[in-house]
């Protein structure tokens, strides 16, 4: 998917969410950059593209009226209890909808994005809802260099070749998932012959397509064994972080108090994780809320990881 459609279509998407009644498509065309230039013809193909791409992604657009005289003044939005997913299991579709959306959600731009939805929505007297959208806070995470391209052949269901600790892999995405501070591709490896896990970091920054947008099919995904391959090993040692008040509630309860000097606000906690684990990037996503104490190769990590994160955002 090209960036400018990428940036339309979450935008469609911010304002139908935030909304407590149906938007009407002449105010959404107002409203979305990207309809505003476009012909009348030009306009009614590309919004019904973007829904039925919403659709596919498994984000329910509903057509309804705000009038019950008036029925044929037809409206959209998105209602949060329809695309809320549950917090614990995942059918496969959801599973998919969760992996590709919630990037979009954590990117550092979604947030000037739902400030400009909201005064657009407010222009045209539609009055928007901020809470529909608290569940989508923005993480810090890591910007891989292969992200981007990983993430646009997920979409477009194109083949890639990249290469993969040194090796060179051939691979049909299925879907995206962001677990314990790090992304993962599910997809299936034409190299090995069958489904693989790879973890998004660890890919090489040249992403190549080998094939046509479309050109596969993507299977019934088994979310459960899917979460299950990407449970972190046994700890075999330990760091000591300082956690502001209550953040990071996963790692302090996977923690103990512990005793270290640190920063006013901050609290000290011993915590166990398995040496070539994820804990760089749980910790990077925590941002300044969390800081390593020890051991120093563990604090170095996470220092060359953010000024890598900060050097890729100028």
């Amino acid at each position: 998917m090209a960036p400018r459609k990428t940036e339309r279509i979450m935008n469609l998407t911010i304002c139908l969410l935030m909304a407590r009644r149906f938007v009407d498509k002449a105010y959404i065309r107002q409203m979305i950059e990207g309809y505003h230039d476009l012909s009348d013809t030009a306009f009614e193909r590309t919004f019904e593209r973007d829904k039925d791409e919403l659709r596919r992604l498994g984000v329910p657009v509903e057509t309804g009226s705000n009038d019950p005289f008036f029925p044929d003044e037809v409206g959209y939005r998105i209602r949060r209890a329809d695309f809320e997913l549950p917090p614990i299991d995942f059918a496969p579709a959801e599973a998919a909808v969760l992996g590709l959306a919630s990037r979009v959600w954590e990117s550092a731009t979604a947030a000037d994005q739902a400030v400009s939805a909201m005064a657009k929505l407010r222009a045209v007297g539609v009055d928007p809802d901020p809470g529909r959208v608290t569940g989508l806070t923005a993480a810090i995470g890591g910007r891989e260099p292969a992200f981007d391209a990983l993430w646009q052949a997920t979409m477009e269901r194109v083949p890639v070749g990249f290469d993969y600790r040194g090796e060179p892999r051939r691979v049909e995405p299925w879907t995206m998932t962001y677990r314990r501070g790090a992304w993962y591709l599910l997809g299936y490896d034409r190299n090995r012959a069958g489904q693989r896990v790879f973890k998004v970091a660890r890919a090489g920054r040249e992403v190549t397509p080998i094939g046509k947008p479309g050109s596969y099919q993507v299977p019934e995904i088994d979310a459960a064994r899917l979460l299950a391959s990407l449970q972190p090993s046994r700890p075999d040692t330990t760091a000591v972080l300082a956690i502001r008040g209550d953040r990071a509630p996963t790692l302090r309860r996977r923690g103990e108090p512990a005793e270290a000097e640190v920063p006013p606000g901050f609290a000290a906690y011993r915590v166990g994780y398995a040496t070539g684990g994820d804990l760089v990037g749980e910790v990077c996503s925590y941002g300044p809320d969390v800081i390593v104490l020890e051991p120093a190769e563990l604090r170095q990590a996470v220092i060359d990881q953010l000024t890598a994160i900060a050097g890729g955002e100028r």
